[in-house]
C-alpha cells in the first residue's frame, strides 16, 4: 500500500465509543451532561476561590489552577465529538488532530505537575507549620505554576512535533472519541520507534517524578501527623489532606486503569470507553470532592451559589419594577 506524505492528509476518522445509531442520541445527552456538570463545578471553585478572600491561600491558588486545567481539558475533547455525533460525522482536521494531542498532553502533564505542587504544600502546611507563609510566599506558587506549564508545554509540543514527521496509509480510522497519541501512532506507515520510546519513557519520567513527590510527600505527612500527641489535631491533619489524596488517587488510579486495559484487551472499543475514565470522569468529579471534603470550600460556594440565585431572582423583578413606573 502507498504511504501518504503527512502533508496529503487532510482529515482522520474518530470511530468513537460506538457506531450505533440508537445509541448515539444516548451518548449525546450524556456527555452534553457530564461536559455541562464540569464545567460549571469547575467555574464555581475558581469564582469561590477568587471571591473569598479566606481562600486566597496558596493551597487555594493551586486548586483554581486545576479547576482551570479541567476545564481546557474537557473542552479539548468533549465538544468535539458532540459536534460529530449531532452533525453524525467522524472526522477530524489533520489540524485539529495534532492541535487535541498537543493539548491533551499539555494538559494531562500540567495537572500532573499541579498535584505534585499541592502535595508540596500539605507537606510543608503539615510538616513545617510555624515556617508555612515563609516558604509558601506568593513569588514561590506563581514560580510553580510557570515551571509546570513550561515543562507540560514543552513535553506536548515534543510530541506533538515528532507526530508531523510520520507518514501515514491507508484507512485513518482511530479507534477513538478523540486523537490519542498512541492510537495515531498505529496509523503511521513510517517508523514509530523513536515515538514509541519517547512517548513512555518521557511521559513515564514526566509523570513518575511527579508521582514519587506526591507519595514521598504523603510519606513525610504521615509520619508527621503519627507523632502528634492530640486525636483532635491529627484529625485536623488528615481532613486537610483528604480531598487532595482523594484526586491524586481518582488521576493516576483512573490512568494505571486505562494503561492496563489496553495492555491486556485487544477491543478497541473497550479500550476507548475505559479511556473517558481519565479524560471525562476525574474532571467531573474533581469539584465535587472538594466541595463535600472541604468546609471552607463548601461555605465559600453556598455563598457564590447565593448570590448567583439571589441575582437571578432580583434582576427580573427590577425590570417589572422599571416597567410600571415606565407605563
Amino acid at each position: 500500500m502507498k504511504p501518504t506524505n503527512h502533508t496529503d492528509v487532510s482529515e482522520f476518522v474518530l470511530l468513537g465509543l460506538t457506531e450505533d445509531p440508537e445509541l448515539q442520541p444516548i451518548l449525546f445527552g450524556l456527555f452534553l451532561s457530564m461536559y455541562l456538570v464540569s464545567i460549571l463545578g469547575n467555574l464555581l471553585i475558581i469564582l469561590a476561590v477568587s471571591s473569598d478572600p479566606h481562600l486566597h491561600t496558596p493551597m487555594y491558588f493551586f486548586l483554581s489552577n486545576l479547576s482551570f486545567t479541567d476545564i481546557c481539558l474537557s473542552t479539548t475533547t468533549v465538544p468535539k465529538m458532540l459536534v460529530n455525533i449531532q452533525a453524525q460525522s467522524q472526522y477530524i482536521s489533520y489540524t485539529g488532530c495534532i492541535l487535541q494531542i498537543c493539548f491533551v498532553v499539555d494538559f494531562i502533564g500540567f495537572e500532573s505537575c499541579l498535584l505534585a505542587a499541592m502535595a508540596y504544600d500539605r507537606y510543608v502546611a503539615i510538616c513545617h507549620p510555624l515556617r508555612y507563609t515563609v516558604i509558601m510566599n506568593p513569588q514561590l506558587c506563581v514560580l510553580l505554576i510557570l515551571l509546570s506549564l513550561l515543562l507540560s508545554t514543552g513535553n506536548a509540543l515534543l510530541h506533538s512535533l515528532m507526530v508531523l514527521r510520520l507518514s501515514f496509509c491507508g484507512d485513518l480510522e482511530v479507534h477513538q472519541f478523540f486523537c490519542e497519541l498512541a492510537q495515531v501512532f498505529k496509523l503511521a506507515c513510517s517508523d514509530t520507534l523513536i515515538n514509541n520510546i519517547l512517548l513512555y519513557f518521557v511521559s513515564g519520567l514526566f509523570g513518575g517524578i511527579a508521582l514519587f513527590w506526591v507519595i514521598f510527600s504523603y510519606t513525610q505527612i504521615l509520619s508527621s501527623i503519627l507523632r502528634m500527641p492530640s486525636v483532635e489535631g491529627k484529625h485536623k491533619a488528615f481532613s486537610t489532606c483528604g480531598s487532595h489524596l482523594s484526586v491524586v488517587s481518582l488521576f493516576y488510579g483512573t490512568s494505571f486503569g486505562v494503561y492496563i486495559s489496553s495492555a491486556v484487551t485487544d477491543s478497541p472499543k473497550k479500550a476507548a470507553v475505559a479511556s473517558v475514565m481519565y479524560i471525562i470522569v476525574p474532571q467531573l468529579l474533581n469539584p465535587f470532592i472538594y466541595s463535600l471534603r472541604n468546609r471552607d470550600m463548601n461555605r465559600a460556594l453556598r455563598k457564590i451559589i447565593s448570590r448567583i440565585l439571589l441575582s437571578l431572582m432580583v434582576s427580573p423583578a427590577l425590570n417589572l419594577f422599571s416597567l410600571n413606573e415606565s407605563k
